[in-house]
């Protein structure tokens, strides 16, 4: 099945792309947030292989670091992987993109549990606006849908779209994330 999933995602990719190699770029998303009862701060690096002036494929591997001070109660654990990505970048100003990542994590939103873990499932789908300024920096900002939605996909509290019933409940919350990513050309500017 992964095998199934990794060729599903990758032929398009390899059957259009050139051969020749036009550069490389390393990307950073960024995040964190902190309460008094606990936070979490990590990122995702990327390696971009740009292969012509639309597409930039590439491994990715992403760190969290998670801690709590719930009622007094000190814990912390840490959420990591990789995986791979392809964007499809269009005229410099979108693009649409699919990620994989395979994260280890303690999660099951059912029962938290630090000391056993998991090997969770996510695959974005989405796209945005693309943006590079005078060769030295890219800005990706885009929606992605998890067509996956592991149970116990970390990225599930972050979900922001929640749809409720007549009564003000929430019944259902779709697995959208908002990613800002920044790209940086290795060897220099392009300009």
């Amino acid at each position: 099945m992964k095998k199934l999933v990794f060729l599903c995602f990758c032929w398009p990719i390899l059957a259009t792309a050139q051969t020749s190699f036009s550069g490389s770029e390393i990307g950073v998303e960024i995040f964190a947030g902190a309460s008094n009862l606990g936070g979490s701060i990590g990122g995702d690096l990327k390696y971009a292989a740009i292969l012509n002036e639309q597409w930039a494929v590439g491994p990715s591997f992403r760190y969290q670091r998670t801690w709590s001070n719930n009622f007094g109660q000190k814990m912390g654990f840490s959420v990591y992987g990789g995986g791979v990505y392809a964007h499809y970048r269009i005229q410099n100003s979108l693009f649409l993109g699919g990620e994989f990542e395979m994260l280890r994590s303690p999660f099951n939103f059912i029962l938290l549990n630090y000391t056993t873990r998991t090997w969770a499932p996510t695959l974005f789908l989405g796209g945005g606006f693309s943006r590079d300024f005078n060769g030295k920096i890219r800005v990706n900002g885009g929606i992605f849908y998890d067509v996956i939605n592991a149970e116990n996909s970390p990225f599930r509290s972050s979900y922001s779209i929640r749809l409720k019933n007549e009564q003000g409940q929430v019944v259902r919350i779709l697995p959208v994330i908002y990613r800002i990513t920044f790209f940086f050309p290795l060897g220099g500017s392009k300009a």
